[in-house]
């Protein structure tokens, strides 16, 4: 399982959250989101929305299954701003 933190994101608004579940379920390997304990289907629009309601904190994503490195490496990039990079765990 690769993990990875992102301490700064972008905001979790409807747009990029789409964006980021369509890409998702391009991969095989299962995808999660966690903030503040509260861990969800990173493959399930409703449940990342569930994310976007919370403030603050840390973002983590967890990926695992055979194609994980790419989705790990293209999911984390769509959620980075264009001028602030994560630190992984």
């Amino acid at each position: 399982m690769l993990r990875k933190s992102l301490r700064h994101y972008k905001k979790l608004d409807p747009q990029p959250v789409a964006q980021f579940v369509k890409t998702a379920n391009q991969f095989r390997s299962e995808v999660s989101l966690e903030q503040s304990g509260h861990k969800v289907n990173g493959k399930s629009m409703m449940s990342v929305m569930e994310l976007a309601n919370r403030h603050g904190g840390e973002l983590i994503i967890e990926v695992e299954g055979e194609d994980a490195p790419r989705a790990m490496e293209v999911l984390s990039n769509l959620l980075k701003p264009d001028s602030v990079s994560g630190s992984e765990e």
